[in-house]
């Protein structure tokens, strides 16, 4: 009797304990990781969130911006801070898909290390060509790439970026045999293609490229996102004619792994609340990218996807970075 006593008042006290950090959480300030220096799209995305959401949690959200080692000391940071909901980090999916891959001495797991609270928005990479190029569509592309296996070059920003990753995806995908050539960031390689240098560029979409396909400078083939892109509908996806390939840049907000539900849940709704405003999705637009919400769930299982999809590509693909 006095053991099923003490299990029922054990069994209260949780329910207590739960409920409390429901009613009381967040008591103090949260402090959001930054993984990149101040001033670039993540960090003005951060800070965009974080007025709307500290108002609706009612504290204050800290940002803090720990650049280095592409992004891995914040990840590392975060991965070890409690898992009590008061730290938190602001990621795009290489961080947690790609970069434990390609950097031995990362320090974390993306997947085991990290509570997801729900994504923020996402872009697709998205499929341009030199004007030159005999091709109108992604299907007469691939043909004419088929037709000089070995005589097409491909232009990133650089070994392991993401562009280097969807281009590897996109050549096996296809079966086409081409040539890598790295660049020091997207900007060069945004010339690169324009001069010829290169005929094909896979990269997440910018303003100065858009002006350049509106030109007729550069031919927008596709983008890489699962359904049309909602700031382009008119572009068809590269799963039209390579069915199940995926290739999109997003972003969300994690916590440590052990983060309480409870302290989730919160977070996932003062995020969504924020992201369904017209003012945050019209700034984000801004970005070239769009509005997205989740569950942690969601978010969770799009994680392992991508983790399992990107880390294969670099281990059968080789893939190293210095």
């Amino acid at each position: 009797m006095k053991r099923l006593f003490g299990l029922a008042t054990a069994a209260v006290l949780c329910g207590v304990t739960a409920g409390a950090l429901a009613q009381s959480y967040p008591a103090r300030p949260i402090k959001l990781l930054i993984p990149y220096a101040a001033g670039g799209t993540t960090d003005i995305m951060a800070r965009a969130l974080q007025g709307p959401m500290q108002e609706e949690l009612g504290q204050p959200i800290v940002v803090e911006n720990k650049a280095g080692a592409g992004g891995a000391i914040a990840m590392k940071e975060a991965a070890r801070a409690p898992a009590d909901g008061y730290t938190l980090v602001f990621i795009n999916n290489g961080l947690v898909a790609t970069t434990p891959v390609l950097q031995k001495d990362a320090g974390y797991d993306g997947v085991r290390d990290f509570a997801p609270i729900g994504m923020v928005a996402n872009s697709p990479m998205v499929v341009v060509i030199n004007a030159e190029v005999p091709a109108n569509d992604l299907k007469g592309f691939i043909d004419y790439a088929r037709k000089n296996p070995g005589k097409i070059e491909y232009a990133s920003a650089g070994p392991g970026s993401f562009g280097h990753l969807s281009s590897e995806l996109f050549r096996r995908a296809a079966g086409l045999d081409m040539v890598h050539v790295p660049y020091k960031g997207q900007g060069p390689t945004v010339n690169a293609v324009l001069a010829g240098e290169v005929k094909l560029l896979i990269t997440s979409p910018s303003g100065a490229m858009t002006s350049h396909i509106q030109a007729g400078k550069l031919k927008l083939l596709a983008v890489g996102t699962a359904e049309r892109w909602p700031l382009s509908p008119q572009t068809p996806t590269v799963s039209s004619v390579l069915p199940g390939f995926q290739a999109e840049s997003w972003f969300a907000l994690l916590a440590p792994a052990g983060t309480p539900a409870q302290a989730v849940d919160r977070l996932n709704r003062a995020l969504n609340k924020a992201l369904a405003t017209p003012e945050m999705q019209a700034r984000l637009n801004g970005f070239g990218l769009t509005a997205v919400t989740s569950t942690p769930e969601q978010l969770r299982e799009r994680i392992a996807d991508e983790a399992k999809r990107w880390g294969t590509v670099i281990r059968e693909s080789g893939i190293k970075i210095d």
